[in-house]
């Protein structure tokens, strides 16, 4: 018998993404992978599964799906996890549960993240396409068949069941709030900007628009200026590259972005960054501050120690419904009474 979860509900632009196809820009591949790759990690350690395994990301809103396989552990990111049926239940974000086969569950609405995640214990059975499982939706490779998911899919998992142990949760879950400033690298075509809009970029907000997907994010604001032109010749793009054409108005490059680029790049998000821009909505506010590139790569290191100093720090799970019975019973919850039937039977003290 298969080992599949199967898609009731597919949410919104549901795709399977590890941490991208590292390699291939030369040849005009995307990296794609997950918009928060800090979330993939720190769920994947959540499900004992190593830190590249592969996920379920969705935007804005998650599936509904069923367990078909004996038993699953999953954790998610973003949203609860709401178990479907009688009893229903709720679990909340950064914790393992287990589910057993025939159950359903839904990933709810995120209210703070434009991203979820599912971490599933062994990960999917869905073949590598150079070095990656993740879906690039514009190319139609890797994932399911290069696509979102849909109802009546039927996600294979690589686990026939999940392992006996008890469940965790981390003790201190990341802030899914973006940083007051996104830190930048200038260039690396600054100088085709004026001073003005170089210190506007710096000083002004700016907001993400409707225009954002997996590509790009698109911010509405100040026009800034350009002083030798907007048309370059086409060169690489990178991730959190910030490309500035005609319009004036920034574009963040994203994990399907473009591997080239004719316009301007005023400047690059760090890569200790890249997870909280991608977690950005329409309508959010982002400003920006630059730093140097010393000052980009400790800020990577800070977090890298950050991750695995999260990953490390975990507690008992609550059980059931979000009850967590162990420290409820080794709590005194009724301060100085210890017996019922020493309580007057007029009901005064």
């Amino acid at each position: 018998m298969s080992a599949t979860l199967d898609v009731i509900v597919p949410g919104s632009h549901t795709t399977v993404q590890d941490l991208g196809r590292v390699g291939y820009q030369a040849l005009g591949i995307p990296v794609s992978g997950a918009l928060d790759p800090v979330a993939l990690r720190l769920l994947n350690g959540l499900v004992g599964n190593a830190p590249p395994t592969a996920v379920v990301e969705f935007l804005y809103q998650g599936p509904t799906l069923e367990v078909a396989v004996d038993s699953v552990r999953i954790a998610a990111a973003g949203c609860d996890i709401d178990v479907l049926g009688d009893p229903a239940r709720r679990f909340p974000p950064w914790q393992s549960i287990r589910l057993t086969r025939g159950t359903r569950f839904r990933l709810g609405a995120m209210e703070k993240s434009a991203c979820g995640y599912l971490a599933i214990e062994g990960g999917v059975a869905l073949a590598s396409v150079l070095g990656s499982q993740s879906t690039y939706t514009r190319g139609g490779f890797g994932g399911l068949e290069g696509r979102v998911l849909r109802s009546g899919d039927r996600l294979p998992l690589a686990q026939p069941a999940a392992e006996q142990r008890g469940e965790i949760r981390l003790a201190a879950a990341p802030d899914s709030k973006p940083p007051d400033r996104i830190r930048v690298v200038l260039g690396p075509q600054e100088a085709y900007f004026t001073d003005a809009a170089i210190d506007i970029f710096l000083s002004e907000p700016f907001a993400v628009t409707k225009e954002a997907d997996r590509m790009g994010l698109r911010l509405e604001g100040p026009a800034l200026a350009h002083a030798r032109g907007y048309n370059i010749a086409s060169d690489g793009v990178v991730t959190g590259a910030i490309q500035v054409p005609g319009s004036g108005h920034p574009i963040i490059m994203l994990a399907d972005h473009q591997t080239t680029g004719g316009y301007p790049k005023i400047a690059t998000v760090v890569s200790a960054d890249l997870a909280a821009v991608g977690r950005l909505r329409p309508g959010d506010p982002i400003r920006f501050r630059a730093v140097s590139r010393v000052e980009a790569e400790a800020a990577r290191r800070a977090l890298e120690s950050d991750i695995e100093r999260r990953g490390r720090n975990t507690v008992p799970a609550v059980e059931g419904n979000g009850l967590n019975q162990a420290a409820l019973y080794a709590s005194n919850l009724v301060s100085g009474i210890v017996n019922a039937t020493d309580w007057p039977s007029d009901g005064k003290r």
